[in-house]
């Protein structure tokens, strides 16, 4: 079984986890992102550019495993506001498809209590396939 570590160019160093993984058969499995940029900087505190940031980097990510955002199966969300994620859809969705485009892969979405990163108000992760 072959894996890679996807590791995009330019950005810090993951600590405690790899950014992307990809395993024997080109499924890529993309760790938890949030909404900053390549420096571990948050780019907002608002609430749907941490989600159009964080859905970049989940591309970003899965560009350096030779994929698109057509290649995505699976997306997990989490949430800290339930209100704020029902009120906006409209920006959501809107923010959603200037970077994923039209690509609906199977998604589940938590409401969690905090994350790991103080001011972060979502982390989605990813799993994607590649046809070799």
């Amino acid at each position: 079984m072959s894996i890679d570590i996807l590791q995009p160019q330019g950005w810090a160093p993951a600590k405690g986890y790899a950014n992307g993984v990809a395993a024997e058969g080109r499924q890529v499995f993309i760790a938890g992102q949030i909404g900053w940029n390549e420096k571990c900087e948050l780019v907002s505190d608002d609430f749907i550019a941490q989600v159009e940031q964080a859905l970049r980097n989940i591309v970003a990510v899965l560009k350096e495993a030779g994929g698109g955002p057509e290649h995505l199966v699976r997306l997990t969300w989490y949430l800290t506001d339930k209100r704020e994620y029902l009120s906006r859809q409209k920006e959501l969705g809107e923010a959603y498809r200037r970077v994923v485009g039209k690509n609906f892969p199977a998604m589940s979405a938590f409401v969690v209590m905090a994350l790991i990163e103080d001011r972060a108000k979502v982390e989605i992760e990813a799993t994607a396939v590649i046809p070799r």
